[in-house]
């Protein structure tokens, strides 16, 4: 079995993120944009050896930028799943300027700054037919904790094939105070951010979670 590079699987996310125009959606030049996210390699380097390697329903790790760097509207249009090209879309019952009243839940904590890493993602496929409610409370047993829209859409990014049919995955850890929990699914060849009622199932809509954060 081929041993997992952690060095390499960073560089590989910056280098996506650059080709992607980030670094512009941040109003940053390539260097400071790169300046920004070296550090993080450390850490990664650092938690390496306890990594599994990436399979198509999670990740070792994700490189994460917040809405404060790249707006929402501008990062979902950049998503595709894999082996298509059609971008990304919003939810048009998502009422305008609504989207960023979804913000991350208080008890997640949440690092500091506009970067960060997220750790051991799994989109959560065992949830599929579900209440997210009861999900989200599954998660929490486990102290994993449910993924973000901001993480939700780094997943996506950097690993377009863990979006697959009946396969999609509810995003409770960006609320917006009501019933709603925001999700990300598959609708006409495209990756769709929209959301679903928190009490009720779906077979093809699990709840992804990740096992920490850190910068």
């Amino acid at each position: 079995m081929t041993q997992f590079n952690a060095a390499q699987e960073f560089d590989r996310q910056l280098c996506t993120l650059t080709g992607l125009g980030y670094p512009a959606l941040a109003g940053m030049s390539g260097q400071a944009f790169r300046d920004l996210l070296l550090p993080l390699r450390t850490t990664v380097l650092e938690r390496a050896p306890l990594m599994r390697p990436p399979t198509e329903g999670s990740a070792p790790f994700l490189l994460v930028l917040t809405r404060t760097l790249a707006p929402l509207e501008a990062t979902v249009p950049l998503t595709t799943l894999a082996g298509k090209e059609a971008p990304g879309v919003i939810e048009r019952f998502y009422a305008p300027g609504e989207l960023e009243r979804f913000v991350a839940l208080a008890e997640l904590g949440l690092p500091e700054g506009g970067a960060y890493l997220l750790f051991d993602v799994e989109r959560g496929e065992e949830f599929c037919g579900a209440v997210p409610r009861d999900a989200l409370a599954a998660v929490a047993e486990r102290d994993r904790t449910p993924l973000t829209i901001e993480e939700g859409i780094a997943y996506l990014t950097h690993h377009p094939r863990a979006l697959a049919k009946n396969k999609c995955f509810s995003l409770a850890g960006s609320r917006i105070g009501d019933r709603r929990v925001p999700a990300l699914w598959i609708s006409k060849g495209a990756p769709k951010l929209g959301w679903c009622w928190e009490g009720n199932p779906h077979t093809w809509l699990g709840l992804a979670s990740g096992g920490g954060r850190s910068r």
